[in-house]
Parts: structure tokens; sequence; C-alpha cells
């Protein structure tokens, strides 16, 4: 069973710091950088998740993640286009998804994922979003449609949100800015830490 705090980290300095402290379940989510320093960090933080028993999850590298033997890929929906699913699957690796609305689901659920993310709950600040906020109603109707299958939630989570989530029907909650923008971000990932594994 996924660990039900899920931060989404720019890079492996993130790793380096979250995971030795409790974080079990954290995705690399790099962005603008050449494919050498995305191997490179992918390799870094795929090290200290082993290390302490955690799950390391890659944002949109597929091709680096079979190449470096990781065991997660979270593809979002552009990803789902380009990426070759059979290649990935036939590497052993797990697949999460992005999703924004039924149809996006239903293209999710055409690659049978090992977890579904719905997004984003609340107004994120992190990137445009062309999709209104889901509201905590549709994680108990998303949980419905995916079956066992873990779901995400994620955009504009705080600590307090997030509970809100779990309770909703969320099995997992997926924090980005609430940690990496926080003043002690440390401290921060340890409530969550001790509140999400709490419920």
């Amino acid at each position: 069973m996924l660990d039900p705090f899920y931060p989404v980290v720019p890079d492996s300095s993130w790793v380096t710091k979250l995971v030795p402290i409790g974080t079990r379940l954290i995705q690399l989510r790099i962005k603008d950088q050449p494919e050498s320093e995305v191997r490179r960090q992918v390799r870094e933080a795929k090290a200290v998740c082993t290390q302490h028993g955690a799950d390391l999850i890659v944002n949109d590298y597929w091709q680096v993640a079979i190449d470096e033997g990781c065991a997660w890929v979270h593809l979002g929906q552009e990803d789902l286009v380009d990426a070759d699913v059979k290649a990935i699957r036939r590497a052993g690796i797990r697949i999460g998804v992005s999703t924004h609305d039924h149809a996006e689901l239903d293209k999710g659920l055409a690659i049978d994922p090992d977890y579904v993310a719905l997004g984003p709950i609340w107004p994120t600040k992190l990137k445009q979003m062309p999709w209104a906020p889901q509201g905590t109603e549709r994680l108990a109707e998303w949980k419905k449609l995916i079956g066992d299958r873990p779901l995400v939630a994620i955009g504009g989570l705080t600590l307090e949100r997030a509970l809100l989530c779990l309770k909703s029907g969320a099995d997992i909650a997926s924090v980005v800015g609430d940690i990496v923008n926080h003043d002690d971000p440390i401290a921060q990932a340890k409530a969550w830490i001790a509140a999400t594994r709490r419920k």
C-alpha cells in the first residue's frame, strides 16, 4: 500500500532532504534540464529511496526510469500520448496517471494504471490550469470509478485540506507548494507525515 503523504519535488536535493526524515513516497518532477542531468538526479534520488525503503516515482521521463531500473513512473495526459506503455510494463514499472475530467479518466484507465491522480482539487498557483477546481465531492465519484486502485488528490493542498481529501475518498494526498515553498519544509513535511498516517 502506498503512503498517504506524497510530495512532488523539483529536483533530487529535495529527495535527499525529505526521504531520510520518513517520507515513503515521493515524485521527482524535473523540468527543463538536459537528459544527462535528469539521469544524474534520478540515479541520486533512487539511491536515497533504496537506502531508506521509499518509493520513488519518476515524472514523465519513462525511458530514463527504465534505464535506471526505477519501479514507478507518473504520466500526465500529454505523456500518455508519447509513452511506450508496453516497454514500461515489460520493464516491470508501475504507472500512475493524471486525470482532470471523465475523458481523461477513460484514457488513463485504458492503460490499467496502478494509481489515478485527480486534480486540481483546489486552485493551484503552480501552473495555469484549464480546469476548474474539482472539489472534494469529485473524489468520492472518482474512487467509485477506479475500483481498487489508489486515488491521489492533488492541487492546492494544505495539510488541513489533505486530511479533508483523505476523508472524502482519496487514499493519498499529493503536495507541492505547501512543502517546497514553506519557510520550514522539513518541519512541515514531518507534520504532514504525522497527520496523514493517523487517518
